[in-house]
């Protein structure tokens, strides 16, 4: 092949067309290819700059690249610190659970355990869902419509979108959908079903382990939060997307002056974009048995 008949870069398959699995998404609606990336802009291969209103859908509350972020990152990865432990105690989780305790919980007036479930927001509703059953020796979940917690069988069974739900190909059991925030247009009460069913013994619906709710308005989660106090059932907060500082407190619920039995947390836990989820809940929850959920990434 003569020089001027070699392929030039824009004359190759595209790799991603040809050797990426057709479950890719967000890519279809973004034909750029991102090279570079600083606080909320990005830079596709050619230096167009586009300003980030994705942020990785919460995985990076503060910034691409964010300097007081990566120095302390890079650091770490060149001092030949650990990397990977499993569970292990080392100075790096203790630092973190210290900081974690003295910024976050301790100001706040919160007392949670810290669990290091798997790395993603998936693994810390998967995790919170198995404990809410094994603390009250019930079964059924309740969530909402229209809801979103992961794409795992037990974090999919509370979801509502009926496209993720339906890549599962097993039935999803076990779970009741309640009618979201102002889902009637305020013609029917919010919680009217779920108060009707919950003091029904004919209503035919099991009385829930917990309910996972992910937040928007105070008024509307106080009143969730009363219920579930009055019945005795758990309160699990999905806090993976909007937690982390998202909504302006750090938690999305502080506003709403309520304490969930459950949190899950993860994207912008880490700060950096790197995998990490806790799952926070009241000390007298934490019956877990040593390694009875555990993970090579935990």
């Amino acid at each position: 092949m003569t020089e001027s008949a070699k392929p030039t870069p824009t004359d190759k398959p595209d790799i991603f067309e040809t050797r990426e699995s057709a479950v890719r998404s967000y890519c279809r609606s973004w034909p750029a290819t991102f090279a570079r990336s600083q606080g909320a802009k990005q830079w596709d291969e050619d230096g167009n700059e586009y300003l980030d209103f994705f942020s990785g859908a919460g995985a990076l509350n503060y910034g691409h690249n964010n300097p007081a972020v990566m120095g302390p990152l890079i650091e770490y990865l060149q001092s030949g610190a650990v990397l990977h432990s499993m569970d292990m105690k080392t100075p790096a989780k203790r630092e973190f659970l210290q900081t974690f305790q003295d910024l976050i919980l301790k100001p706040r007036g919160l007392d949670y355990s810290v669990m290091f479930p798997g790395p993603t927001g998936t693994n810390t509703v998967e995790a919170a869902l198995k404990l809410a059953r094994k603390v009250t020796g019930r079964q059924h979940m309740l969530s909402f419509t229209n809801a979103f917690h992961g794409m795992t069988l037990g974090s999919l069974s509370v979801t509502g979108n009926s496209m993720k739900r339906g890549g599962a190909g097993i039935p999803l059991t076990n779970s009741s959908k309640i009618p979201y925030d102002d889902y009637f247009d305020g013609e029917v009460p919010d919680f009217l079903w779920l108060e009707k069913v919950l003091e029904d013994s004919g209503s035919g619906v099991d009385k829930p382990a917990a309910v996972i709710v992910e937040t928007a308005q105070a008024e509307w989660l106080r009143a969730l939060s009363d219920l579930c106090k009055k019945h005795d059932i758990l309160l699990i907060v999905d806090d993976v997307q909007a937690g982390c500082g998202r909504t302006g407190s750090f938690f999305s619920f502080e506003e709403a002056g309520i304490e969930p039995d459950i949190v899950c947390l993860s994207k912008s836990i880490s700060g950096s974009g790197l995998p990490l989820a806790l799952t926070l809940f009241r000390p007298e929850l934490d019956v877990w048995e040593p390694g009875e959920h555990n993970g090579t990434f935990r």
